[in-house]
């Protein structure tokens, strides 16, 4: 009997797929870089059919990896960027443009004149989310309006809209499948979080019509069979999550009053209020954190845009660091009496400021900053915007400042160097787990249990295991002297003050 399960795991900067044996630990990866287009400043775009290619490359060679055949998967769950825009033709499966990132900027106007129209409240009662270009909506109404006949080939149904799964849905499952979750429908501006539908009143302001949408799904459901030559053939796809909303699954926090916070390109805090739709008082979002056998259940969301985001700046665009892990050791040499604040909007701003006009700036700086002053800069940024999102959560909800233990996950973790000082910024303890890649192990838990080969949630939770905790070291007086420097230099970035 087949099971292993296998998470394919397509985020912001590359693909991944893991092989997971059925005690969880991992059997075999593949990962593969796909590229970054800047067309204006502001535009994040990939090419779909790079994201494709990268994605079936990972699929082979992390079953070779593990010394497995397909026969030997029992089931496939996906995990993807969120928000990330894809517009495919129904018939070829050809992308009609590039995908527009969930970092892109170029809707900030649209935004603005919504805004201004006064149509925030409706989107926010009805989706938990903010008129921002973060988020998918804006970013297809833009498509539709700037790619030749996009719109009028879109009203024929000729056009299928998707987040990123949505696509490789269709293209893993040979065009037979249009559909997607409810945590990634969540994220689109277009989806009735309460009812658990898209919205028509929301798609008329933004003029898109629902031909193009995808059928919602739980996230542990049946989203059709691989077809194909495909590595993974008659493999069933059984669990699909939006990456946070995998994590928090990943790092078992299916209780009320739980929260994970996940390091990766950008920074997402997840607390999670059971059946309880929470409206935030404090800018934060509002959303879905997983649908299971038709039961919803919520969560009040933090976003930041920069966080190893950052470390690849020092690396790819100052060239301070050759690879992202020498980032806390370059720090840790930085002079202690040097007070020095980087800002990181170099794609706006994002919870709990909302800024889509600010834009990078550091402060602080003497004749002696260097190198090693600018590394631990852009490692703070990271804690202080983290320290800003739990901050916000106080309040919003009578369980959001209960937590005395955080919950840590992505690629910035392994870090000792950061999560102390991540541990110090917050004042309470930080658990690092042992499985660092709990966004690929809540997408595979989604499929493994859904198809009978791993264990139920209260199982499964259980065997949740810590690899270090890292304690506040630092006393109050020096904690609240950092954050008082940051609120300073946030004041001075942030373009408007309301």
């Amino acid at each position: 009997m087949a099971s292993h399960v296998l998470a394919i795991d397509q985020g912001t900067t590359s693909s991944r797929a893991i092989v997971f044996r059925q005690d969880q630990t991992v059997a075999g990866v593949g990962q593969k870089e796909f590229t970054q287009h800047f067309p204006r400043s502001g535009w994040v775009e990939h090419d779909p059919e790079e994201i494709w290619e990268t994605v079936n490359w990972s699929m082979a060679e992390a079953l070779e990896n593990a010394g497995i055949g397909n026969a030997d998967v029992a089931a496939i769950g996906i995990t993807n960027q969120r928000e990330t825009v894809v517009v495919w033709d129904r018939d070829t499966g050809e992308a009609v443009f590039n995908a527009i990132v969930w970092q892109d900027r170029r809707t900030a106007d649209i935004c603005s004149q919504m805004k201004d129209d006064g149509l925030e409240p409706l989107f926010t009662g009805k989706t938990g989310l903010l008129l921002d270009p973060y988020f998918s909506g804006t970013k297809l109404r833009w498509l539709l309006d700037n790619v030749p006949n996009a719109r009028a080939r879109a009203e024929r149904g000729e056009l299928c809209f998707g987040t990123v799964d949505s696509f490789l849905i269709w293209r893993l499952t040979g065009g037979a499948r249009h559909v997607t979750d409810a945590t990634n429908a969540s994220r689109t501006l277009m989806y009735n979080i309460e009812e658990n539908r898209w919205d028509d009143e929301l798609l008329g302001y933004l003029k898109i019509p629902s031909e193009m949408l995808p059928e919602v799904l739980d996230s542990a459901d049946n989203f059709g069979t691989v077809e194909g030559d495909s590595p993974l053939a008659g493999t069933q796809i059984m669990g699909v999550a939006g990456d946070q909303q995998a994590a928090t699954i990943g790092n078992a926090c299916f209780e009320p009053g739980m929260m994970k916070v996940t390091y990766g390109t950008g920074c997402f805090s997840l607390l999670n209020t059971g059946g309880e739709l929470v409206r935030s008082k404090n800018r934060l979002l509002s959303t879905i954190a997983y649908r299971m056998d038709g039961t919803t259940t919520y969560a009040v969301e933090g976003s930041i845009f920069v966080a190893g985001a950052g470390v690849q700046w020092l690396r790819d665009g100052l060239g301070l660091i050759k690879s992202a892990e020498e980032s806390g050791a370059l720090a840790a040499k930085a002079d202690p009496e040097q007070a020095v604040y980087l800002v990181p909007a170099f794609v706006g701003l994002g919870a709990p400021y909302w800024d889509a006009d600010a834009r990078g700036a550091m402060f602080g700086l003497t004749r002696n900053t260097g190198p090693a002053e600018i590394a631990k800069a852009t490692l703070d940024s990271v804690c202080y915007q983290t320290h800003d999102l739990i901050s916000a959560k106080r309040g919003d909800w009578r369980a959001g400042g209960t937590q005395t233990v955080l919950r840590v996950d992505g690629g910035m973790v392994a870090s000792d160097w950061t999560m102390q000082r991540l541990a110090d910024i917050l004042g309470v303890p930080v658990d690092r787990p042992q499985i660092l890649e709990t966004t690929a192990l809540g997408a595979a838990w989604l499929a493994g249990q859904r198809a009978g080969v791993w264990p139920e949630q209260n199982a499964f939770a259980a065997s949740w295991a810590r690899d270090r905790r890292f304690e506040p070291r630092i006393d109050d007086a020096s904690r609240s002297a950092d954050l008082a420097g940051w609120k300073d230099a946030v004041q001075r970035t942030l373009t408007r003050r309301d």
